[in-house]
């Protein structure tokens, strides 16, 4: 996704105001890098987002489909609240290996379970421990099956849970019925799906930054047939 030179001075500019990352983010950056992890973890300012989104709702039990190298897991890991667990799911054993150890280096291990496995495996497997409900649900793996993980998201949930999936727009491909990208026809399927699910209110946001063009969406979980 290309960024134009403004969307990355912005975001240096709000990183260095606001501060977002820190010693421990910085070296789960570092660490994921040098193990050739694939660079899509989330920003500092959309960690900050999940950060607050998670805290708002005061989450104890919080759900990530998709580890990679843990960064976003140790923003959701900071938000949760006392006696609360972040739950993430990881399908490659080696980044899940990269993750623990980032995990751990930020001091918020005993708050994170990390389960390596297919998410359409572990997930069945949440449900028949009785795990959750989750309060916040934070979606970030492959997209082809996004829909999947959605509708896993809303049985693990309750009545007032966020559910949060990134890279929806796919640099406009979103918009593009054409489009021959597996992942662009993915976040399709699953928006047309967020459009027919009468048990949620979500939208779905654009957005610029140094990662370039994208978005995300955002469900409120209604508990009941209701529409804004």
């Amino acid at each position: 996704m290309t960024s134009d030179s403004r969307w990355i001075d912005v975001d240096k500019y709000v990183n260095g105001v606001l501060a977002a990352d820190d010693e421990a983010l910085s070296a789960a950056i570092q660490a994921s890098d040098a193990a050739g992890l694939p660079p899509i973890s989330v920003t500092p300012q959309q960690g900050r987002f999940l950060y607050t989104l998670a805290r708002s709702i005061r989450s104890r039990a919080i759900l990530e489909v998709g580890t990679l190298g843990g960064y976003s897991t140790i923003w959701l890991a900071r938000a949760v609240e006392r006696g609360g667990l972040v739950t993430t799911i990881e399908a490659d054993a080696r980044h899940a290996e990269v993750a623990r150890a980032n995990i751990t280096r930020a001091g918020v291990e005993r708050l994170v379970d990390l389960r390596i496995g297919r998410a359409q495996d572990v997930l069945p497997q949440l449900e028949a421990e009785r795990a959750g409900p989750f309060d916040f649900v934070f979606i970030d793996a492959d997209k082809p099956s996004t829909t999947d993980y959605f509708n896993w998201a809303l049985k693990l949930s309750r009545q007032g849970s966020l559910i949060f999936v990134d890279n929806v727009v796919r640099n406009g491909g979103l918009g593009d019925a054409a489009s021959a990208d597996a992942d662009a026809q993915g976040m399709r399927r699953f928006t047309e799906a967020l459009g027919r699910e009468r048990r949620v209110t979500a939208s779905v946001i654009q957005t610029v930054c140094s990662k370039g063009y994208d978005g995300f969406a955002l469900a409120l979980v209604n508990g009941e047939e209701r529409r804004a």
